[in-house]
């Protein structure tokens, strides 16, 4: 009789996991988005600032906490990613954003879609910049220009390449 009780609660508590009715699921669902989510910043924290020699971890302008990863379909993640460029009128922040999107899509190794922001109120334009840098066409028309291809190209590039 105990081994049946013991079956049937074992199977329960498996079926509420799998449900998403435990708080089990939101754990484990909340560690795979943080593992995901340091899976990006490890991307782009080594992109290089267009005018300095320093990283944009080094800079401060993405950390850790900038990243957002959420699941919205099978194996289908929605990352936000909201930088701090380093003064309020950086005049390359749409250049960070352009490096940002571009590593991210030649890196990432899972399906998903990408939005790139200034984090609220770090910047005098960052409703502007913002749409451009989550505009597609912009962002391959800004690619098809040698001058900015070339210093995205040296940006992203990892330092043992």
């Amino acid at each position: 009789m105990e081994a049946v009780a013991g079956l049937v609660s074992h199977t329960v508590a498996k079926l509420l996991l799998l449900s998403g009715l435990s708080k089990g699921g939101d754990a484990k669902r909340d560690t795979k988005m943080e593992d995901k989510a340091l899976e990006v910043y490890d991307v782009i924290r080594t992109i290089r600032d267009p005018e300095k020699p320093n990283t944009l971890e080094e800079l401060d302008v993405v950390s850790e906490k900038c990243v957002e990863v959420q699941e919205v379909g099978d194996d289908e993640y929605l990352i936000i990613i909201k930088f701090c460029p380093t003064v309020p009128h950086c005049s390359l922040a749409t250049l960070i954003g352009l490096c940002l999107q571009v590593k991210l899509q030649r890196c990432l190794p899972f399906k998903h879609k990408l939005e790139v922001y200034i984090s609220e109120g770090t910047h005098s334009t960052e409703e502007d910049i913002n749409k451009q840098i989550n505009d597609k066409e912009r962002v391959a028309a800004a690619m098809e220009n040698p001058n900015l291809r070339e210093i995205v190209e040296q940006c992203v590039l990892e330092p043992d390449d």
